[in-house]
């Protein structure tokens, strides 16, 4: 993040004008973890290109799931747990992107579009989890704005799914959607609007909240049904330092669990505890067998076992340096997450 340079004259003594920088802005003391894998980097380089994660669990092998991410100048790629690339859809103006199990055994996978600056897209493709190949399944107008963030449920008793869409402009939109003669088609309706850009979307369908991070104040959890919202973790430059960046969530029974969010200004990651978005820590994701993170995008989480490398659950981080290298994604185990938490108190 820059952060901005003053300067200053002291003219009364005939001094020639001195510049200082304002340091970075620190939060609270953070525990560290490392990765125990990482992607190979995006094909865009010496750009901010690399965005988002998406998880698909394998339920028949877990140590078989796929990673979805976002070259937000080129387009989906898909990987296994190692961090190995299984494939690329070509589809320029990516941001965000979510992923959900429905009819058929199929996935559904969901991209913000910023191909059109003036209306939010979602772009759709369905991922072969036996090839790891993504298929384009067409395209959704949403309404007018910049898509960026993009998160997705599957509530009981709806038909389709649900994409609530975050573009800059800070209007939150509610999307059902559904199929017809092979195609997917979307109704959309404006649940909410926050003041400023927003970005971090995820959506918890046991309380029927979804969590938004507006950048530069916090995250607000807003009623899915009634567009009800409320601020429940302002930025203070503790836990939270701006830009509020990726969410994410890791359910725990009826209504607990944590709500991580990226805390972008200082490289770190905050974790609340639902269902009451109580402090619980930070951590980041220092220098070790692979490099460390900074200036984290988009995050995901999934607390289930996921195999040997990861048997209490995966968290995703996007590497917005990664130097010297073009940015990429790195994984680390979500149960040394919470250890390190611990051991930090």
């Amino acid at each position: 993040m820059l952060r901005p340079f003053h300067g200053f004259a002291l003219l009364s003594l005939g001094i020639a004008g001195a510049c200082a920088t304002v340091p970075p802005i620190t939060g609270d003391p953070a525990v560290t973890v490392t990765a125990r894998a990482e992607t190979p980097p995006v094909g865009t380089a010496r750009e901010d290109a690399a965005d988002d994660p998406a998880i698909w669990r394998n339920p028949a092998n877990p140590a078989a799931s796929l990673i979805v991410g976002t070259d937000k100048k080129g387009g989906l790629y898909v990987y296994d747990l190692k961090g190995a690339q299984k494939s690329f859809l070509a589809a320029p103006g990516l941001n965000n992107v979510d992923l959900i199990d429905i009819s058929g055994g199929r996935v559904l996978v969901i991209a913000s579009d910023r191909s059109d600056l003036t209306t939010v897209n979602l772009f759709m493709a369905l991922l072969d989890t036996a090839t790891g190949k993504l298929a384009p399944a067409g395209k959704i107008a949403v309404g007018p704005g910049e898509g960026y963030g993009i998160c997705m449920v599957k509530p009981a008793g709806v038909d389709g799914v649900i994409a609530f869409s975050a573009p800059k402009s800070g209007t939150i939109y509610k999307t059902v959607i559904t199929e017809a003669n092979g195609a997917f088609i979307g109704t959309t309706s404006t649940l909410a609007q926050v003041p400023t850009q927003t970005e971090g979307c995820i959506a918890d369908p046991r309380s029927s909240t979804l969590y938004i991070g507006e950048e530069d104040a916090g995250i607000w959890a807003i009623d899915t049904v009634t567009g009800a919202k409320r601020m429940v973790a302002a930025i203070d430059n503790k836990l939270l330092v701006a830009d509020v960046e990726g969410l994410a969530i890791a359910p725990e029974g009826k209504d607990g669990g944590y709500l991580v969010a990226s805390s972008q200004g200082d490289n770190a990651y905050a974790v609340f505890r639902l269902p009451d978005v109580t402090p619980v820590g930070r951590f980041r994701i220092a220098q070790g067998a692979f490099g460390s993170v900074e200036e984290t995008d988009g995050i995901e989480l999934d607390n289930r076992d996921f195999g040997p490398d990861f048997p209490k659950g995966i968290f995703i981080a996007q590497d917005g340096v990664n130097a010297p290298s073009a940015q990429n994604f790195k994984y680390v185990r979500w149960d040394e997450v919470l250890a390190a938490l611990e051991a930090g108190r």
